[in-house]
């Protein structure tokens, strides 16, 4: 799908506004050969930078590693781990109107990266490893945003999927979620269609039905423009 920059309020609505998006999965090294990460694509986010770059946009995007090429007409910033993605984000945010959060960080990391290889004769039956918490990224931006910047959230939700993500979304303190489903055909990971429900810190919440995630794209960027 492409816009063609046919839709003229979208377009003058983002002309020029500067827009963060992140995007993908974090991996979190365990030694030099394993690590702990997830399924993401990254087709969201790169659907959502196309989709944004079209309107007029002048968009970065904060990838974890994906299989994606990257859309023309951004800024790529390419990122490994939780803590890279925090640092990157947090760092280019002061300049952004809005940032979009669709990246599937992780939310714990190994407390101790081995170097070289772990060899498993060297473990025993069990190996153990200890995790702690990975830094929140869209808290932290929710508490540093100004009352000119926009903050939107994603949730993967697999049960009462907008019970919780209306809880994020005021937990997090952003001003927009989008509630997608781990357990439909047609939703979640690695997919080319996605099944969203955005909700607003306003309280508006609007379910689609199932569709590529260009056109999600297309209908979350203009839920942004209302808030």
């Amino acid at each position: 799908m492409t816009t063609e920059r046919k839709d003229e309020p979208l377009s003058d609505y983002y002309s020029g506004k500067r827009i963060l998006i992140t995007a993908g999965p974090t991996v979190e090294p365990i030694d030099d050969v394993r690590f702990i990460s997830n399924h993401s694509s990254g087709k969201m986010g790169y659907a959502l930078a196309k989709i944004a770059a079209d309107f007029g946009a002048a968009v970065t995007l904060v990838s974890g590693p994906v299989h994606l090429p990257p859309p023309n007409d951004i800024t790529l910033i390419n990122v490994q781990t939780a803590q890279e993605m925090y640092q990157a984000s947090t760092n280019v945010f002061p300049q952004t109107d809005i940032a979009i959060m669709t990246a599937a960080v992780a939310d714990f990391t190994p407390a101790v990266k081995t170097n070289g290889k772990i060899k498993k004769e060297n473990t025993g039956d069990e190996m153990l490893i200890r995790l702690i918490k990975t830094k929140d990224i869209l808290a932290e931006l929710s508490k540093q945003k100004n009352e000119n910047q926009i903050v939107v959230g994603f949730a993967l939700e697999s049960e009462n999927e907008i019970e919780n993500g209306i809880k994020k979304l005021h937990s997090k303190k952003c001003d927009m979620i989008v509630v997608n489903s781990a357990t439909q055909p047609d939703s979640g990971f690695g997919g080319e269609k996605n099944t969203i429900t955005i909700i607003t810190e306003k309280g508006i919440s609007r379910t689609f039905p199932p569709m590529l995630k260009s056109a999600c794209a297309v209908e979350i960027l203009k839920m942004i423009t209302e808030l």
